[in-house]
């Protein structure tokens, strides 16, 4: 039996809603990512005294993030690069700039309320829940689910964002204040995109809701969450589950990429050899030429890249000379063997590991911070060898069946 009530009227801070399952109470508690005044009622709440556990809207990762201030010093980048985390290390430094941009022009602090359920749980000897999704779970289950072209528009425009010098505006901070921070990031695709809605939003309230329910029941607990997961996050409680684990493990699961579309960089490659098969066979000058429009076109694309990220002038040499070679091998990319030149030439100091949190919140700090720029030295160069791989690829196409 469950029972859900929103009394409004109850109380004066946010909105709220109790689920009653059973013998057990959750009292939902819809804050404002962007407001003082959550994090105050927060700190309240807990310091009443009428809960004996607390769960919030986090997951270990952004946790880390805001108990553990000094760990970005403690990142490898070289490991980063071996396990191919680079992009996904880009793509969180692109939201945390964007929220640090929220608290540098409006003074707030995203996340405040977070901490204060943190802080405030260790005073006073609570136990305290982290029940979201992980973050890097999340933002790639969007990335498969989403169709490919929709991808590139996605991240396109999340690193766009941050070239920008326009202000936020005071709308963007009401969304915030009524919806979830991931949401409001990808606000502009997130509205017309269902799938990437229900990724980001309700996929995560089943989530929360499962994390709840295969918990140790205790009398009360109270649950701090973004006001946008509010409603979604009562009714799974109130609907229960039967088996909430099986739920949290179907929506930790990143679901596989479509087999062919690992197989489309070997059929590039092997169709170029056969085009340089082809080429030899007729004559040794096409071979020769079109081995040379490979080199050069290839090789000069990825190179501009790393220009464009200030790579070291050797870096730029570096990438000239392996992305002809990588296009041919896709289990080495262009963008790791440049990316690891550029660390090797430009060791980043303890400064620019203390300082990437800030700096990325500026265009030009992504150029200025050594870690960042190593990133986009790797995304840049990356770009750039896939388009010379492709342009090339056409080109040879060209020579042998269009005459040139």
């Amino acid at each position: 039996m469950t029972d859900m009530d929103s009394a409004p009227e109850a109380h004066t801070g946010g909105p709220r809603r109790v689920v009653m399952r059973g013998e057990h109470k959750y009292t939902l508690l819809g804050t404002a990512h962007v407001s003082r005044a959550s994090a105050e009622e927060v700190q309240h709440e807990i310091e009443s005294g009428a809960y004996d556990t607390v769960a919030i809207e986090l997951c270990d990762a952004r946790h880390a993030a805001l108990t553990r201030a000094g760990e970005l010093e403690q990142m490898d980048l070289f490991q980063v690069l071996r396990q191919g985390k680079a992009g996904m290390v880009a793509a969180n430094l692109a939201l945390g700039a964007y929220q640090q941009r929220l608290a540098d022009q409006f003074g707030i602090e995203p996340g405040a309320e977070m901490r204060a359920a943190i802080n405030s749980c260790a005073a006073a000897d609570l136990p305290l829940e982290l029940v979201d999704r992980n973050i890097g779970v999340t933002l790639k289950r969007v990335y498969r689910r989403i169709p490919w072209w929709q991808r590139m528009s996605t991240l396109g425009a999340l690193f766009a964002s941050l070239l920008s010098r326009e202000k936020i505006e005071e709308s963007d901070i009401e969304r915030l204040k009524e919806g979830d921070m991931l949401e409001s990031t990808f606000n502009e695709f997130a509205a017309e995109s269902a799938t990437m809605h229900e990724t980001l939003i309700d996929e995560r309230d089943r989530y929360m809701a499962a994390q709840l329910l295969k918990q140790t029941p205790t009398q009360h607990t109270l649950v701090v969450v973004g006001a946008g997961h509010l409603k979604g996050l009562a009714r799974y409680l109130e609907a229960g589950m039967d088996d909430p684990g099986a739920t949290v493990a179907e929506l930790d699961r990143v679901p596989p990429g479509a087999r062919w579309v690992k197989w489309i960089p070997w059929v590039v490659v092997a169709l170029v050899f056969i085009g340089f098969a082809i080429g030899f066979s007729r004559s040794a000058g096409l071979g020769q030429q079109m081995v040379i429009e490979w080199v050069v076109i290839n090789g000069a694309l990825s190179a501009v890249g790393a220009a464009l990220a200030l790579a070291h002038p050797l870096t730029v040499v570096t990438a000239f000379i392996a992305a002809p070679l990588t296009s041919l091998n896709p289990t080495i990319g262009a963008g790791m063997v440049t990316a690891a030149a550029e660390l090797w030439l430009r060791k980043p100091r303890v400064g620019d590991f203390s300082t990437l949190k800030s700096d990325v919140t500026k265009a030009t700090g992504w150029w200025k911070n050594r870690v960042s720029r190593t990133l986009l030295v790797f995304v840049f160069s990356t770009i750039g060898s896939a388009a010379g791989t492709y342009i090339a690829g056409f080109r040879i196409v060209g020579q042998l069946f269009g005459g040139g």
